[in-house]
């Protein structure tokens, strides 16, 4: 008897029907961007088809990624003025929180609203956290300020907060804060496992980062895999939700060790390099830009996300239904 692996690839039917892997609309996540006083949306070069949006332009692109069935929406804020201290984190009227309550009053329960909770965005250093007189990151002094954006971002209305800024103990320090105003409910999603990665630059014009040096001495070395097990447990026993791995196609044997070693959601980052390097060898004429975007969303999924977030998001999901 002949074994054919190949009977069932004959046809698209046969293929969809064995498929081992799916990609859904509900597994992405958009990331956004505000910038506070735009009045329209603005490209940025280094990723060609995503914006800095106008409050406006926000809550309209917003309700389309609902109407798509996206998952969720992951804010970030672009403010006009940084200080040493990211001040705009926690301010009521700082943009990201003005957006947050934007989105709530527009879309509601339709999605799930995520907000960065970092500080980057907002210091004039563009560093994580908070600095020493010598330069280097305070990371306690750093949580505090993450709880204070966290309680803020919570009242605006973030249904999901992402501290994202690889500081130690930050999970618990921030469940703590939410804990003791009541605001159980708060979901966290911790970015687990992010790496002091070199894919991240176009996100850096993005946000107009103010970065002079690097992050090694907080992110991930990315030579590193069983380092990521450890701070990934460290998260989940302070009291994460989900956690997530950042980048992703570079670090999808880290997405599948985490998967394996626990039980509850993972998602991972297709960050803005991994954009940016599609689309350019798209407009080149070298990639089929639509297969290629579909393959890295599966092989993302493939490796053990549940949850992916990607600036394709819409765009795929609408595809996928």
């Amino acid at each position: 008897m002949d074994i054919r692996p190949r009977r069932l690839r004959r046809t698209p039917a046969i293929r969809r029907l064995v498929a081992e892997t799916t990609v859904e609309p509900r597994q992405l996540v958009l990331p956004m961007f505000v910038a506070e006083g735009a009045t329209e949306p603005r490209p940025i070069a280094s990723m060609p088809g995503v914006v800095q949006h106008s409050l406006d332009s926000l809550r309209k692109a917003a309700v389309d990624a609902v109407e798509a069935g996206v998952g969720g929406l992951m804010l970030f804020g672009v403010p006009l003025e940084k200080d040493a201290t990211g001040s705009g984190l926690d301010d009521p009227d700082g943009i990201l929180n003005v957006a947050l309550r934007e989105l709530a009053a527009e879309v509601g329960d339709a999605t799930v609203l995520m907000a960065d909770l970092c500080l980057d965005e907002f210091t004039d250093h563009g560093h994580c956290g908070v600095l020493t007189p010598n330069g280097a990151v305070d990371n306690d002094a750093t949580l505090e300020r993450y709880a204070a954006g966290a309680l803020a971002q919570v009242r605006a209305g973030a249904h999901v907060l992402g501290p994202s800024g690889m500081m130690d103990g930050q999970i618990a320090y921030v469940r703590r804060a939410l804990d003791a105003e009541d605001f159980t409910d708060t979901v966290l999603l911790a970015y687990a496992a992010k790496y002091a990665s070199a894919f991240y630059g176009p996100f850096r014009d993005a946000v107009q980062s103010s970065l002079t040096g690097d992050r090694k001495s907080y992110q991930q070395d990315p030579r590193n895999g069983r380092e990521s097990l450890r701070e990934v447990a460290l998260d989940i026993a302070e009291g994460a939700d989900i956690v997530m791995v950042k980048p992703a196609l570079g670090y999808l044997d880290v997405v599948r060790q985490v998967r394996d070693a626990v039980d509850v959601p993972v998602a991972a980052y297709q960050v803005s390099g991994e954009y940016a390097m599609v689309e350019a060898a798209a407009a080149a004429g070298v990639l089929e830009r639509e297969r290629v975007i579909d393959e890295t969303l599966a092989s993302i999924r493939r490796a053990g996300a549940d949850i992916v977030l990607t600036y394709w998001a819409v765009e795929a999901a609408r595809r996928l239904r």
